[in-house]
Parts: structure tokens; sequence; C-alpha cells
């Protein structure tokens, strides 16, 4: 089995387990956050909170190692875009992470809310502006940032021809959607699943579990490997 077909087996397994846990993060949190007494809710459930930060921190994880694993075949093709693949991955990874650690600050802060050790009206102000600073880096990072980089992959393997451009392409539509669904949040058109705008982020999702697959059975085209492998010798 060649380095290729290697690669497009672990990046495609890397992209299962990023939407998996992306997935399973969610369901865990649940809506705790949503309810009215949500400090006290999270206080009730801070093993749900924790297993949702883990889930989320390995479909961080999973998502930029597929940069660095693309990026020796990328770079065969457009360089450039190949590094701002991987730089767009690692501020989607900051922006995963600091989102990671305010919904552990935010567990702390309903620990000493339900404690009550300060007034309660201090943890409330408080959790309101954890909260805000997780959504706006879950808009920023996971939508903005995940989006640019997909436009970016998606971008490569047409021109490259390394995947059939029918789901490259469908890649970067669905990329440029994604982006869309983080402007309208941004300017406070709407987010989350009751959203009418969440079904932009749909294409991209379907268009990514597709590209896993594909990469897993077939892998690469072979004769854009073989002619790039031809003329790096």
């Amino acid at each position: 089995m060649d380095s290729y077909r290697k690669t497009g087996i672990i990046v495609g397994v890397l992209f299962i387990i990023a939407t998996v846990a992306s997935i399973l993060g969610s369901v865990s949190l649940g809506s705790i956050l949503g309810t009215p007494n949500y400090l006290g809710s999270v206080s009730a459930h801070g093993n749900q909170m924790i297993m949702a930060v883990i889930l989320w921190l390995i479909a961080a994880t999973s998502a930029v190692a597929t940069s660095f694993m693309l990026f020796p075949i990328l770079r065969r093709h457009i360089e450039s875009l190949a590094m701002g693949y991987v730089v767009l991955r690692i501020f989607e990874n900051i922006f995963y992470a600091v989102g990671a650690l305010v919904l552990l600050t935010i567990l702390t802060v309903s620990q000493k809310y339900v404690a009550g050790a300060v007034d309660a009206s201090y943890y409330q102000v408080l959790g309101t502006v954890l909260l805000t600073l997780r959504e706006w880096s879950g808009l920023i990072g996971t939508l903005l940032f995940a989006g640019l980089a997909s436009m970016t992959l998606n971008y490569v393997l047409y021109q490259s021809e390394l995947i059939p451009r029918w789901l490259s392409l469908w890649g970067f539509i669905g990329a440029a959607l994604i982006v869309l669904y983080g402007l309208t949040g941004i300017f406070g058109l709407g987010m989350g699943l009751t959203s009418p705008y969440a079904l932009l982020a749909i294409p991209i999702a379907v268009q990514e579990m597709v590209f896993a697959v594909w990469l897993i059975v077939k892998g690469f085209n072979p004769s854009i490997v073989a002619s790039k492998s031809h003329q790096g010798k």
C-alpha cells in the first residue's frame, strides 16, 4: 500500500472521528445551557459537561490533524493554499479550545453559584458573559474558520482532480454555505438548530462524510498521484 493510499484512509477516518465526536459532544451537552436556571443545571450535570468538552477536543484535534496529513499531498499542487489550509485549521482549533475552556469555567462558576459563596447575581452576570464568549468562539472558529478551511481544501482538490470534481465542487459550495451560516449568526439573524439558517450546514456535513468514505474506499485519483510522483523524481 503506497503512502498516498495510507494517507487517504487515515484522513477519511479522521474526518469521520471529528464528525462523530462533534455530534456526540452536542448530544452530551443537550439543552443544559438552554434552561432558565442554567447555572444550577450545569452543576447538576457536571459529568455531561466534561464529557462534551472531551468529545469536542477530540473533534478539534482530528480536524486539525487532517490538514497536517494532507499538506504533503496538497503542496504538490498549490503549496500556498496547502499551507493556508493548515493555518485555517489551526485557528479553528484555537477557537475550539477556547470554547472548551469556557465550558469548564462555566462548570466551576455553576458549582460556586450552587454553593452560595457570593451574591448569586454576580455569578449570573459572569455566566452570561461566558455564554456569550462561547457563542462567539463557535461562530468565528467552528463556522467561519472551518468553512474557510474547507473552501480552501476543496478548491485545491478541484484544481488538482485528486478526487472527482463533482465531489470537491459540492464541498466548496457547502463550505461557502457554512461561512454564510456563520455570518447570519454574527449579524444576529438567528443561530441554533431551530433556526432556518441551520439548513445551510447540511450540505457540507453530508459532503464530508461522502468525502471520507471515498478516501477510505477509493483513495486519491491514481493517475494524478502517478503524474505528480513522476514529476517529483
